[in-house]
Order: C-alpha cells, then structure tokens, then sequence
C-alpha cells in the first residue's frame, strides 16, 4: 500500500524559509515522478513543483520559480520542497503527490497517491 507522509511545515515570517519532506513507503520510489501542491483557504488545490523520476527535470509554477527548489533521494524514498523567501500568500497545506507519468504532470489529475498534508504559515 502506497503511503506518502510530509513534514516540515509550520510558522515563519516573510522572508524565512522552510524544507518540507514526503517519504514514500509501499512504492518503488525511483518509478515516480513526485509533485507538490498547495491549498490556500477558499482556494483550489494548485500545482507547485514537480520532479520527474530521476530528479533530473524539474517544473515550477510561476509563483514560486526562483525561490522553491524540489528535490529527490531515491535512495530514501524522499522528496524534498525548499523553501525560500517565503510570502503570505504561500501559505497553505502542502501536499506531494506520485505519479506514473514520465513527465511534466502538473496536474492533479495526473496523481493517484496523496500525503495528508503539511500547514505552512507565513506571518507579514
């Protein structure tokens, strides 16, 4: 059974910075691309990042290239969303996700395993 478990939210001011981590576990890690996606209240779940399987191709959404980097540890089932020069309107629930797609899935369709999700707070 395929379980993905964040950590890493919490409080920061602007400006800070956080590193979110989803461990996978019931999968072999290296045959997903993993994303990212956050969920503002009121708001609909948007795409953040994605990893293709290897780490080597990365996407981001436009409002966040340049300050969040995802990484991956397949030899630790892990991914990784660092965070920097956090904003406001950053916070959320962060959620990563697998997907059987090669490449480029930034959709939420294109994901079929979900962690529960990680609050990230940034207070102004």
């Amino acid at each position: 059974q395929v379980q993905l478990v964040e950590s890493g939210g919490g409080l920061v001011q602007t400006g800070g910075s956080l590193r979110l981590s989803c461990v996978a576990s019931g999968v072999t890690f290296s045959s997903y691309a993993m994303g990212w996606f956050r969920r503002a209240p009121g708001k609909e779940r948007e795409f953040v990042a994605h990893s293709d399987r290897h780490g080597g191709i990365t996407i981001y959404a436009d409002s966040v290239k340049g300050r969040f980097t995802v990484t991956r540890d397949n030899a630790h089932n892990a991914a990784y969303l660092q965070m920097n020069s956090l904003k406001p309107e950053d916070s959320a629930v962060y959620y990563c996700a697998a997907s059987t797609a090669v490449y480029g899935a930034i959709y939420s369709s294109d994901y079929k395993q979900w962690g529960q999700g990680t609050q990230v707070t940034v207070s102004s």
